[in-house]
């Protein structure tokens, strides 16, 4: 490794002449990095749109419309979160009554089945990535310490080979060590933080679909009582 001039090392001339392998290590980090911010972005979006497409759907569900016809304007269209709860639950209801069927026993029950697999791939689809976000969050840290290790067993054999203890010869070899450390640290920390926040968000998330999924539930029961 060649004397640098220590006052004036910069991020580009730490890649630059690290060892290859601590090169890799930053490679990898900085797209770990990037891969992180774009589940960000697209998770901060999608549950904010899914927020307001419960909001909307609550509002006209619980306005009086008839179920017939909301029924009629959602099944037309996908749907997620609480619509799709609706089509799923009334596609049952429909399928039991117009198939003929001579017990209604065992509708709600049939219901209930419906909505919890609906639930189960609602949840499914928003914490679909999230799993990158703890990867991430927990191996980024220790990537980067391997890259410091790596580097720094590297300027211990530079600074025997050349048999120089001066500052200008250990300096950039430390520094080039501890850089894959702090890359990883970029990338763990706010994996780590927005997997968190994410993971509070899809719990609320499913607790507003479940909470409704029982009282749809009990409004398709009160009416299969009154039709037996």
């Amino acid at each position: 490794m060649p004397p640098v001039d220590v006052a004036h090392i910069s991020l580009w001339d730490l890649f630059w002449q690290a060892h290859f392998v601590v090169k890799a290590v930053i490679i990898g980090l900085m797209i770990a990095s990037v891969w992180v911010w774009a589940i960000v972005i697209d998770k901060t979006i999608l549950y904010a749109r899914t927020r307001r497409q419960m909001d909307r759907f609550e509002q006209v569900f619980w306005s009086g419309e008839s179920l017939e016809d909301l029924y009629r304007t959602l099944s037309s269209r996908p749907n997620h979160s609480m619509a799709a709860l609706f089509v799923a639950a009334m596609r049952e209801w429909k399928r039991t009554y117009e198939g003929g069927a001579r017990s209604l026993t065992g509708l709600p029950h049939r219901i209930e089945k419906v909505m919890n697999v609906t639930i189960a791939r609602e949840v499914e689809r928003l914490e679909r990535r999230l799993l990158v976000l703890a990867t991430v969050g927990s191996a980024g840290p220790f990537i980067g310490l391997f890259g410091t290790v790596w580097g720094i067993m590297t300027s211990f054999q530079s600074i025997a080979a050349s048999k120089n203890t001066s500052l200008a010869v250990v300096a950039p070899g430390i520094a080039e060590a501890l850089f894959a450390t702090a890359i990883g640290l970029v990338a763990a920390i706010p994996a780590t933080i927005f997997y968190n926040k994410f993971t509070t968000q899809v719990n609320r998330l499913a607790q507003r679909l479940e909470g409704f999924a029982d009282e749809f539930s009990a409004i398709l029961s009160r009416q299969v009582d009154e039709k037996m």
